[in-house]
């Protein structure tokens, strides 16, 4: 993961936070303030400090959900940088499905999304439209700043998602097969309207136990 001062736009890396005890569980843990970091994603979290060495940062952001904020605090002390947390950045909120294992209702929703109904939500979830409109803004108060590359820690479907939509090299169908651990590196290049991808780091392989994927995931 190189400099990115010789790029055109600015270099963004999209990081998914670290393990909680939650996704060992296999929970759709969406709402504020959600689990902490457990003793593996407290590592996965410093360990980002070395995986970034290479890289030229301006900035760190996080969502405000904790887990975000505890995954981006350790690269930022490392860089001497503010974090900044972004509310915009929260992961898709699961509405009535929060905290159960099954997940194929909330699967069902983001697919509504890439097959093009964006109105479509779970009760006391948010629509597509509330979704794009919330992070879209939260990234392009990122790339107003005039980083020339910065870290954004946001969460597993919000990224997926986001990507799927944002980035001109990615279909949500790619997105659903690829791997997205904790703290997965996904590297894109550009300015709003303009984001292409660099590389994708389908993060350390401690984030959830084999055998325990909860129905309908994708990650």
């Amino acid at each position: 993961m190189g400099d990115a001062g010789s790029l055109r736009g600015m270099r963004l890396y999209l990081v998914r936070h670290g393990r909680t005890a939650s996704n060992v569980a296999g929970l759709l843990d969406t709402a504020h303030p959600g689990a902490a970091l457990d003793e593996v994603g407290l590592a996965q979290a410093d360990a980002l400090v070395d995986r970034l060495a290479e890289a030229t940062l301006d900035a760190v952001y996080s969502s405000d959900i904790p887990r975000a904020v505890q995954t981006a605090t350790p690269l930022a002390a490392a860089r001497a940088l503010a974090l900044i947390p972004l509310a915009g950045l929260r992961e898709i909120p699961a509405g009535d499905q929060e905290m159960r294992d099954v997940w194929d209702a909330y699967i069902d929703v983001l697919r509504a999304w890439a097959l093009g109904r964006p109105h479509v939500r779970r009760p006391g979830g948010e629509s597509g439209h509330e979704f794009f409109g919330r992070y879209d803004a939260a990234v392009a108060s990122i790339a107003d700043a005039g980083h020339s590359a910065a870290v954004l820690v946001s969460h597993g479907a919000a990224l997926r998602t986001w990507v799927g939509h944002r980035v001109r090299d990615l279909t949500p169908m790619e997105v659903a097969r690829r791997r997205l651990g904790n703290t997965a590196i996904v590297t894109i290049e550009g300015e709003p309207d303009d984001w292409r991808l660099l590389d994708w780091d389908d993060g350390v392989h401690h984030d959830t136990p084999a055998g325990r994927r909860p129905a309908g995931r994708r990650d």
